[in-house]
C-alpha cells in the first residue's frame, strides 16, 4: 500500500470472510487464534495500519481478524505467515487448545543427569505459547555443572534457594546463595552451578523467555 492512498484500501485479492452473526460466539479456534494474531503485531511493535501495509491488507480486515469477528481466511493467514516468518503450521500450532493448567505433581516430567548429581523437574504445565516456566534443580553435594552458552541470549532467570548452598557464577562474577536467598540475572555468556555446602542443594528456577 502506498501512503498516500486512503487507510481504508486493501488489495482484493484477499477477499475477507463473511462477519459473525450480531451476538454470535466467535469460534473458539478462531477467537485463540485472533488472540494469537493481536500478540504476534504487539511483539512487533506495529499498529494496524503498519501491518496493512506490510501485508496489503485493509485495516478493518485485520481488526476484524484480531477480534474474531470474522474467521480469517488461508489467503489472509498466508500473507501474515509471511509478514511474521512462519509458516502456516506453525502458526496454527500455536494457537491449539490449551493444555490443562494444572500439572499434578506425578506428572511433571523428571529428568536426571546421573553423572553430574543433577536432577531437573519442570514444575510448569506445558504451553508453548507462554513465555516462563518454573524449574526445581536438585544438585548433589559436589555437584559442579557448566553451561557454555546459554539456549537463548538473553534469557531471563530468578534462581531461589530452597535448600542448601549454591555458588552461581555468571559473567564471571560468582554469587553465593544460602537457603532463602534469590538471584536475578540475564544470561548472555557461560554460567556455572555448583553445590557450595556440604548436602544437596534444592532450588527455584524461574525461566523466562525474552
Amino acid at each position: 500500500m502506498r501512503r498516500d492512498e486512503p487507510e481504508t484500501a486493501r488489495d482484493e485479492t484477499v477477499t475477507p470472510a463473511p462477519a459473525l452473526a450480531l451476538g454470535a460466539a466467535p469460534d473458539p479456534v478462531d477467537a485463540r487464534l485472533g488472540s494469537r494474531l493481536a500478540e504476534l503485531r504487539a511483539e512487533h511493535g506495529w499498529s494496524l495500519g503498519e501491518l496493512a501495509e506490510r501485508s496489503g491488507v485493509s485495516k478493518s480486515t485485520l481488526s476484524r481478524a484480531e477480534r474474531a469477528e470474522t474467521s480469517p481466511t488461508a489467503a489472509l493467514l498466508n500473507r501474515l505467515c509471511n509478514v511474521y516468518g512462519r509458516t502456516m503450521s506453525q502458526l496454527l500450532s500455536e494457537v491449539e487448545a490449551a493444555p490443562a493448567p494444572v500439572l499434578r505433581a506425578a506428572e511433571q516430567q523428571v529428568w536426571e543427569d546421573r553423572a553430574a548429581g543433577f536432577v531437573r523437574r519442570s514444575v510448569s504445565p506445558p504451553h508453548g505459547g507462554l513465555r516462563g516456566e518454573l524449574v526445581e534443580g536438585r544438585l548433589a553435594a559436589g555437584a559442579d555443572i557448566a553451561y557454555d552458552r546459554p539456549p537463548v541470549p538473553g534469557l531471563e532467570q530468578h534462581l531461589w534457594v530452597l535448600d542448601g548452598s549454591l555458588a552461581v557464577t555468571a559473567q564471571e562474577v560468582e554469587h553465593l546463595l544460602d537457603t532463602g536467598d534469590c538471584l536475578r540475572l540475564r544470561v548472555w555468556g557461560p554460567t556455572r552451578f555448583r553445590c557450595a555446602g556440604p548436602g544437596e542443594t534444592r532450588y527455584v528456577l524461574a525461566v523466562v523467555r525474552p
